[in-house]
C-alpha cells in the first residue's frame, strides 16, 4: 500500500473509544449490540484517513488479471 503522509507524526494514530468499543476490538462480542464493532472500525478508519493520504494508491488494471 503506498501513502502519503500528511503530517510529520508517522507513528502514532490516536482514536478516542468507549470501553466497549475497544473490548470489540478485541474479540469480545457484545449480542444486544452487534454495532459496537463497526463503530470502532469506523472510528480508526477515519482516524488513519485523517492522518494518511490513500488517494495514490497503485490501481489494479482489471484487464491484466484476465
Amino acid at each position: 500500500m503506498n501513502s502519503q503522509v500528511k503530517n510529520s507524526n508517522l507513528h502514532h494514530v490516536s482514536v478516542e473509544l468507549t470501553a466497549e468499543e475497544a473490548l470489540a476490538l478485541t474479540g469480545v462480542r457484545f449480542n444486544g449490540n452487534p454495532k459496537v464493532e463497526a463503530a470502532a472500525r469506523q472510528k480508526v478508519r477515519n482516524a488513519f484517513e485523517k492522518t494518511f493520504d490513500f488517494s495514490h494508491q497503485d490501481k489494479v488494471d482489471y484487464e491484466l488479471l484476465k
